[in-house]
């Protein structure tokens, strides 16, 4: 007989892209997570996972399975959740991603009074800078600041996201205070890798115009651009929940030139097709709740 505990295995495994993550996700020592995909394989009568030193590759099997498995794996998930809301409770695993900086400053200090009021909730959050793929790598919504491109995802405005100019006073005393985006072109520039040179993108009459600084550091985390900037090092494009704190307490000035910086939000987004559970929604209100619009963290909201 097929046991469901292996088809959510077999899942894990895909999606984790190895038996050691397979077993992390799922809370499992390796042996187990390795006993369970030879079980289920043996059961099929097929191989389904290509095992070698580096990495797991899907057999053909494998990928015939795969889809079958993910359903039924969803429903498992979704049969648990209607029954905790029928039941008035909000029950039962969720998996999240969000940006390392916003998860650690707002995003975790936001859910933990969240989580205390249903105990019965099993988050996993996975905290990670790089642009995960919800829907391939498994996730029921991911945290996002900025534009959603895929066309995949449905996203949720959880809450305005100004970026800000920022420069520390020594910096501005030794380069001069830019007023324009053409000033900017003199001055070097502190920039995110994740979204390239061409990310300090303003707002104009004529529709959005890119300012290029000269590169003086270019970085995949924003606590590090912070720090950069309050180092001396150059201007960064911030948003306003990385930069407040800094502002606030005079580490680094706020720079108004002739233009405002696109606008930009802090997203929930979950996966197409699938019909998002109450306790995906109910955290997701929470957490508009608790960010505020304008967002507590905003130092100068009205600009």
């Amino acid at each position: 007989m097929m046991r469901t505990e292996g088809i959510v295995t077999f899942v894990a495994v895909v999606e984790g892209g190895s038996i050691s993550e397979a077993a992390r996700r799922l809370r499992l020592s390796k042996s187990v997570v390795s006993e369970r995909l030879a079980e289920l394989e043996k059961t099929l009568g097929s191989v389904l996972v290509h095992r070698t030193t580096r990495k797991l590759t899907l057999t053909e099997d494998g990928l015939a399975f795969l889809e079958r498995a993910r359903r039924i794996t969803r429903e498992m998930e979704e049969a648990v959740t209607d029954m905790s809301e029928r039941r008035g409770t909000l029950a039962g695993p969720l998996r999240i991603a969000a940006p390392v900086t916003f998860g650690r400053m707002h995003l975790g200090p936001a859910l933990y009074p969240f989580l205390c009021r249903h105990p019965e909730l099993e988050l996993t959050l996975d905290i990670d800078d790089r642009r995960v793929d919800a829907v391939s790598d498994g996730y029921d919504a991911i945290i996002r600041h900025g534009p959603i491109a895929d066309s995949r995802l449905v996203a949720w405005k959880l809450a305005p996201s100004r970026r800000v100019l920022v420069a520390s006073a020594d910096y501005l005393e030794r380069s001069g205070i830019p007023r324009t985006l053409q000033d900017l072109e003199g001055h070097r520039g502190i920039f995110y890798t994740n979204r390239g040179i061409a990310d300090w993108r303003f707002q104009t009459t004529g529709g959005a115009v890119i300012a290029r600084a000269k590169l003086a550091m270019g970085m995949n985390n924003g606590d590090m651009m912070r720090d950069a900037a309050i180092a001396g090092l150059g201007i960064a494009l911030l948003p306003a929940f990385i930069a407040g704190p800094a502002i606030k307490d005079g580490l680094l000035r706020e720079i108004e030139i002739d233009h405002q910086p696109e606008q930009e939000f802090i997203f929930m987004a979950h996966p197409q097709g699938r019909t998002p559970p109450a306790k995906l929604r109910a955290i997701a209100d929470h957490l508009k709740k608790a960010f505020g619009n304008p967002p507590y963290w905003d130092p100068n909201p009205a600009l």
